[in-house]
């Protein structure tokens, strides 16, 4: 699975049409981008696991059960303004559109990137996920 092409279709459809898939791909890459084209899932999901209020929320995002949302203030606190001025300033929307966006959007990316073992893969199989679930619990 390409997380990056399915960052870019779950985002150019929370918007209907409104943004471009070059657009959103853009917004993605620049907000949660890897650097080489690519997602850093993991290093994202740790972000969120070291805040403490976040854990919670990250873990039902990995894992089989319900996927819980998380406020576009919480994205605010954990990104910055500067960040998501710059993901709306891509995505062509205003900021509060676009963390409304992300909002609905991260949970739903970071559930299908965890599903089938593509979230091992993005850590360094298993000893890098034995790794990073030590930054989880």
């Amino acid at each position: 699975m390409d997380i990056m092409k399915l960052a870019t279709e779950l985002l150019s459809q929370q918007f209907g049409g409104q943004v471009s898939e070059q657009g959103a791909s853009n917004a993605i890459s620049g907000l949660l981008g890897d650097g080489k084209g690519g997602l850093d899932i993991a290093g994202l999901a740790s972000k969120f696991a070291s805040n403490g209020g976040l854990k919670d929320i990250v873990g039902s995002w990995l894992g089989d059960g319900a996927n819980s949302s998380i406020d576009p203030s919480q994205l605010m606190e954990m990104f910055g303004g500067d960040k998501l001025s710059d993901f709306a300033s891509n995505l062509g929307v205003d900021q509060n559109a676009a963390t409304s966006g992300l909002s609905e959007v991260l949970p739903n990316l970071m559930d299908k990137a965890s599903s089938g073992g593509n979230i091992l893969e993005s850590v360094g199989g298993l000893s890098g996920a034995l790794d990073f679930a030590k930054k989880l619990f």
